[in-house]
């Protein structure tokens, strides 16, 4: 089915926002993409540079630029994909803009969409999540691993309340026309996020951190795996002490998998070169998005009242401060349950 072309606005041009503006424009909509700074005086420069992340092939889009969303403006769809912790600074400015119907925010999130809401009213607010990862390479060209028409990438998106609306809907097919992409219609975006932010950074993003961003001594330490699948567990104690399901249902897994078995797979995962794009240059460009989720998740344990010994023990990585784990440390023995 032909795609009608619709206007959206891609808000944030870092590496995720970079490839889906493009993939979006690959689609037929007419995309235009939302940037400042040095980063807007590189796409100036250069194009929009994107390098696959298996095959090493760069390509060059050039794509409108704007500096700024005007309350006069009007989009389709804005699509806001940046770090949680910069996403306060730009609501007053989503707010005041009254003609853009849908907006999509497509970003970690453990505190829920209250703020979001509050600013811009339910009925414009959806959520969900790019499903890709990224990272900049030599300043402006984005190196990224993202769907393919051979193995497409689902996309989770949902309203607020969980409804299966008209506007889902449509908003689904329009990013499902990218290449590479489908998007996937969930009636727990909320959970879905909650649960991610669960999985990642109470857990691995402090271990990747405690590593030294260095997936190889990552894989080495094993003292580090361990901790990691017990945070995991505890994280997840969280998610059901407070009613909320686990989900998606394969990370479950976590809770029936004994550690013997996990922490081998947790180290030889690190060890793949995907880890470089997907965890450790994303963890090196944006510790500060880290902080906040995990204090996202923190408020969440508290609420909870789960006791979360190795997620204690975890947390304090996320500070520069903090000496790393010695390099192949191996101390702590398995449970063998």
């Amino acid at each position: 089915m032909p795609v009608i072309p619709k206007k959206i606005l891609v808000y944030g041009a870092g590496p995720l926002g970079s490839l889906f503006a493009v993939r979006l424009a690959q689609a037929g909509h007419a995309v235009s993409l939302l940037s400042r700074g040095q980063r807007l005086a590189d796409l100036r420069q250069h194009g929009l540079v994107l390098e696959d992340g298996q095959s090493g092939e760069r390509t060059v889009t050039h794509l409108p630029l704007v500096e700024a969303l005007s309350p006069e403006d009007a989009y389709d769809l804005v699509l806001v994909i940046m770090r949680k912790n910069r996403v306060p600074a730009i609501l007053p400015a989503l707010a005041a803009n009254r003609h853009t119907p849908n907006v999509l925010f497509m970003h970690n999130n453990a505190a829920g969409p209250g703020d979001l809401v509050a600013a811009l009213g339910q009925e414009r607010v959806l959520l969900g999540f790019p499903m890709s990862a990224g990272m900049f390479v030599e300043g402006h060209v984005v190196r990224c691993l993202a769907g393919t028409e051979k193995e497409p990438v689902a996309i989770p998106i949902g309203e607020v309340d969980g409804s299966l609306t008209g506007r889902l809907r449509q908003v689904g097919e329009w990013l499902s026309a990218m290449p590479g992409y489908q998007a996937e219609l969930r009636t727990d975006m909320d959970a879905w996020l909650k649960c991610h932010v669960a999985l990642l950074f109470p857990s691995i993003a402090p271990a990747t951190f405690a590593a030294g961003l260095d997936r190889f001594r990552l894989a080495r330490t094993r003292d580090l795996s361990v901790l990691t699948v017990r945070a995991i567990r505890e994280a997840f104690q969280v998610m059901t002490a407070l009613g909320i399901p686990i989900t998606p249902p394969k990370f479950k897994l976590f809770q029936r998998l004994p550690e013997w078995l996990l922490v081998p797979l947790l180290r030889k995962m690190a060890q793949r070169e995907a880890i470089e794009i997907a965890l450790i240059g994303h963890a090196r460009a944006a510790r500060d998005e880290s902080q906040h989720l995990a204090q996202e998740f923190i408020a969440l344990r508290d609420q909870s009242g789960v006791a979360t010994p190795s997620i204690d023990r975890l947390l304090p990585y996320l500070d520069p401060a903090m000496p790393l784990m010695p390099d192949g440390s191996r101390t702590i023995p398995f449970r063998w349950w």
